[in-house]
């Protein structure tokens, strides 16, 4: 399962780049978001997968076998990135919307065009 998940982390970073490099600002913002995706699979990935019980050991428990139990840390770490991602692309539509009221233009290549002095 993880060469599966391993083979579309590996195309959602080819997508991510590809649309980082286009000249749309639209598609910059998608391929940055497809990039952030991308991160937090293979940091779940670096957690390892395992079909086992939550990372809650039952009261009166004297010890627990580390290898039962899934570790909460990356999925902490994703759910924070998940948030911060959130409050980016919020930040990146609200550029992108005041970027085409100011140039009228949503091409990169164009920009150097609309020099308003």
């Amino acid at each position: 399962m993880e060469y599966v998940i391993a083979i579309f982390i590996g195309l959602l970073y080819a997508a991510g780049v590809y649309l980082v490099l286009r000249r749309s600002i639209v598609k910059v913002i998608l391929g940055i978001l497809v990039l952030s995706n991308a991160t937090n699979l293979i940091i779940f990935l670096a957690g390892g997968l395992k079909n086992s019980a939550a990372a809650f050991i039952p009261e009166g428990a004297q010890t627990v076998d580390p290898t039962t139990v899934s570790d909460p840390v990356p999925q902490a770490l994703i759910l924070t990135a998940i948030v911060i991602s959130l409050g980016i692309s919020a930040f990146l539509l609200a550029l992108k919307y005041r970027y085409f009221d100011v140039t009228g233009t949503h091409d990169l290549d164009q920009l150097k065009n609309t020099d308003q002095r």
